[in-house]
């Protein structure tokens, strides 16, 4: 997850991680209702149905062309929003050790909010990088997206944040 300005230092490193591991990548992107999915049999969510939060996902993906070229041809976005609870498995993203600094969000954390696109995969995640992060590296990357160095970076961190990454190049060497 992208949380500060880009340095031409850190897109250097993500070239770097682009041309180490683009060819060792295969397409295995998910579906926006795979994402979801995961979500629920994961952790304990809360719907959002506030007409404000399910535009921002939408706009998200709209106004972003790299997104929007995601939309099946003539699809709207069809935004879902949630509260991630601190209870169950969820609560790994509340305790302090996996806590992000609260001078990231503006403020300490005391919900996570999740927003997903059924239609384009798009997902956005607000107080938890650890969430984005397990997202990212659950939702995997298409054809586009191995085109793109600042995805495949970000997919390869996640991937070893989560300790998957040999995994999924063996899978995608098979």
């Amino acid at each position: 997850m992208i949380t500060q300005e880009v340095t031409p230092q850190m897109l250097a490193e993500w070239k770097h991680t682009f041309e180490k591991y683009k060819d060792l990548l295969r397409p295995n992107r998910k579906s926006g209702a795979e994402i979801l999915a995961y979500l629920q049999s994961n952790y304990a969510l809360t719907e959002i149905t506030d007409p404000q939060a399910l535009t921002v996902i939408s706009d998200n993906v709209s106004m972003n062309p790299f997104d929007a070229e995601k939309l099946p041809c003539g699809q709207e976005p069809l935004p879902k929003a949630f509260y991630l609870e601190n209870v169950g498995n969820g609560r790994k993203f509340y305790l302090s050790e996996n806590r992000d600094d609260p001078d990231l969000w503006g403020a300490e954390i005391t919900k996570i909010f999740v927003g997903i696109d059924l239609c384009s995969g798009f997902y956005i995640v607000e107080g938890s990088t650890m969430l984005w992060d397990e997202l990212c590296a659950f939702r995997g990357v298409d054809e586009k997206d191995l085109k793109n160095c600042v995805v495949v970076a970000q997919y390869i961190d996640a991937l070893k944040r989560f300790g998957k990454l040999d995994s999924v190049i063996r899978h995608a060497q098979q």
